[in-house]
């Protein structure tokens, strides 16, 4: 199959006023060195002309990266999403692979039923309603019910961080660990040569020491693939495909440290027009030029299909004023932090920095304060006075005699907080990063603090290459640092590399959190993290009974983590009548 790159096209003249004209965005570092970068080079999909004609009813374009789904029913893009992230295959492609001709959908008989120009001529009515609501009552709210499905693909590592910032959005990322990241799109590795590097004299070493990360990631992955499949031999009565996917899951894991941030992936979003509009407006203000770049894209597709809400995302009195606010602060806090001469200190994977000495007190007093009536004042009195079998009574009542993981305690835990100081590998933060109801904010992404080593690797004498990976990427790291600024240097550097951030919860949703991270289909090292997060809410924080609550934490160690998930997912697809899932 021919495939292509293109370039894409952007309202230069208006973005460039956008950041140095009126709105007075920072300029990116090399264009204030006098370097102009060029931008991202995107791998084109070919379609048939039969192809194009049915993805032209259900999908915003079908050449570019970005596109937006329309004339499909909610579950079907429910589905479609559900099924991304697990395939190498773009959506488009997967849609027409086994979805349009699938008799469940309905999708056929919806493109045979479909006039030509519907779409656009309602898309015009539903407009015009909305200039006369909004006109009329002036409520950004109206915004809030309305939404759109975005596919964004080719996205690199760092971008989806950016992407998955907002909390009130739905986001489903391709994972790491369900595909081979050493299959190629067209004759190049999944990697993004992000612009600032793109025509410069630094993109051909570039690329050869990208190029150079995955054959070795490729090389890895395949020998712990052997590894594991000797190690953990097919268990009588499990399928092939069960117990392939559960060594794929290994093997990935075990090499993913090996992949950049730079490294690509698809992601689906569902979101309402005003998490659009605050997401592009964050990412027209981002120092990195793949985001705001890509912030254009989205906005051209959001525009076929939900264009009143978007609308003032690039208006220079309303978005410019509003992203330059955004870029302004990134300024003054760079600035302030420069100056800051403090190395730092040698600390503990995970710290439980702050907490509510007189949480499990508050909390029965918040669990009360629905079946009461008193005041909370006299509540939060009474619960401090409790003697403390009585208080564990009524925090242990409140919780319940919990039968799935999924029952919760009410808003009530949602009274005390925890605050932890994280230092792990980008790998592990991917995973966490997701997790929207509570505060996470993170640093950027260095060789500065080190990097872990996969046990499989260390057990398969492959610890050399890994450690001179590792040093190269440092040292490219160093490299783009010094032309391009810390913020684009990010992109050399891999998984395996630690990061700091923080996290900072309500008891409820660490009951969310930790049970279902400590799972035993996850991954090891973010297991070890939310296990480390739970002991020390029990003995750091003494709070025994809310700990002890979290019935569902799992502290146990495994093998093939992935095993019992892929037996149980395999039993739903037969007791649906599915086939067995295929193996990419």
């Amino acid at each position: 199959m021919n495939n292509a790159a293109f370039p894409v096209t952007w309202e230069q003249s208006r973005i460039t006023a956008l950041r140095a004209g009126a709105s007075g965005l920072n300029t990116n570092l090399v264009e204030e060195s006098g370097y102009r970068y060029n931008p991202v080079m995107y791998f084109t999909e070919e379609f048939s002309a039969p192809e194009r004609a049915i993805l032209s009813r259900f999908f915003t374009n079908t050449d570019k990266p970005v596109f937006a789904l329309v004339n499909l029913p909610e579950v079907v893009k429910g589905a479609l999403f559900a099924r991304y992230s697990r395939t190498p295959k773009s959506l488009r492609r997967l849609f027409l692979d086994e979805f349009y001709n699938e008799p469940e959908t309905g999708v056929a008989t919806i493109a045979e039923a479909m006039g030509g120009d519907d779409a656009a001529l309602q898309l015009e009515r539903a407009e015009k309603l909305y200039e006369r609501v909004f006109s009329g009552y002036g409520d950004d709210s109206v915004a809030q019910l309305g939404g759109a499905h975005l596919a964004c693909e080719q996205a690199s590592n760092l971008l989806t961080k950016v992407l998955e910032r907002g909390r009130i959005a739905a986001y489903l990322e391709q994972s790491t660990r369900y595909i081979y990241y050493d299959q190629k799109l067209g004759d190049n590795f999944r990697y993004l040569v992000p612009p600032e590097v793109k025509g410069s004299a630094l993109e051909a070493e570039y690329v050869a020491e990208m190029d150079r990360l995955f054959e070795t990631y490729s090389a890895v992955v395949q020998v712990c693939k052997t590894h594991f499949e000797k190690k953990f031999p097919r268990q009588q009565g499990d399928s092939l495909g069960v117990w392939r996917s559960s060594i794929r899951a290994k093997a990935c894991d075990a090499a993913r440290g090996l992949l950049p941030a730079s490294t690509t992936s698809n992601l689906g979003i569902f979101a309402t027009g005003q998490s659009y509009e605050m997401m592009l407006l964050r990412m027209r203000a981002h120092p990195l030029a793949e985001a705001r770049e890509y912030a254009d894209m989205m906005l051209a597709e959001l525009r076929h299909v939900i264009p009143s809400f978007v609308k003032r995302v690039d208006m220079p009195d309303r978005g410019g004023v509003w992203s330059e606010y955004f870029a302004n602060i990134r300024s003054e806090m760079e600035d302030i932090t420069g100056r800051m001469q403090e190395e730092p200190a040698d600390v503990p994977e995970v710290q439980l920095t702050q907490w509510d000495a007189d949480a499990e007190s508050k909390l029965a007093a918040a669990a009360l304060y629905e079946f009461s009536d008193l005041p909370d004042s006299q509540l939060e009195r009474l619960a401090a006075a409790m003697p403390a079998a009585e208080r564990d009574r009524v925090l242990k009542a409140y919780i319940g005699n919990r039968s799935n993981r999924r029952h919760h305690p009410g808003r009530a835990f949602e009274r005390s907080f925890y605050r932890f100081d994280i230092l792990s590998d980008f790998g592990s933060f991917r995973d966490l990063q997701r997790h929207r109801m509570l505060t996470i904010d993170w640093q950027r992404l260095s060789p500065a603090f080190g990097y872990n080593v996969p046990e499989a690797v260390e057990d398969n004498g492959l610890s050399d290459t890994w450690h001179e990976s590792m040093s190269r990427m440092t040292a490219l790291h160093g490299k783009l640092e010094e032309a391009f600024g810390s913020d684009a240097a990010q992109y050399a550097v891999p998984f395996a590399f630690k990061l700091r951030y923080y996290m900072q919860m309500n008891a409820r949703e660490a009951f969310h959190l930790l049970e279902l991270r400590t799972a035993q289909q996850g991954h090891a090292d973010y297991r070890r993290i939310c296990q480390e997060m739970h002991r020390l809410i029990r003995e750091q924080a003494g709070h025994r009974v809310i700990a002890d609550g979290m019935s569902y934490v799992d502290h146990n160690e495994y093998g093939l983590e992935r095993l019992e998930a892929e037996r149980r997912s395999e039993q739903r697809r037969k007791d649906s009548g599915l086939s067995e899932a295929a193996d990419e």
